[in-house]
């Protein structure tokens, strides 16, 4: 009886499944074919094509210092206390 109930299930599930692809075939066909073919939704030409690249000049900053930081030792308690 339970393996009669999953494998009811599992059609359903096998059913939908392909019902979803079937309905995205059928609204998104041309784009998700030309995408398969390697041809891309959208032309070549339509593309922004590359330029010269804007060059940014940042400001030097000043140098970094080091600085050592003393280290104080602390009395270790117990947590219990």
């Amino acid at each position: 009886m339970v393996q009669v109930a999953a494998a009811l299930l599992f059609a359903l599930a096998a059913g939908l499944g392909l019902t979803v692809i079937l309905a995205m075939l059928k609204s998104n066909g041309d784009a998700i074919l030309s995408a398969l073919a390697g041809e891309g939704a959208f032309p070549a030409d339509a593309a922004p094509q590359p330029g010269p690249a804007n060059v940014i000049k940042l400001r030097p900053s000043a140098p970094r210092r080091h600085i050592s930081r003393a280290i104080t030792a602390r009395p270790q308690l117990s947590h219990a206390a």
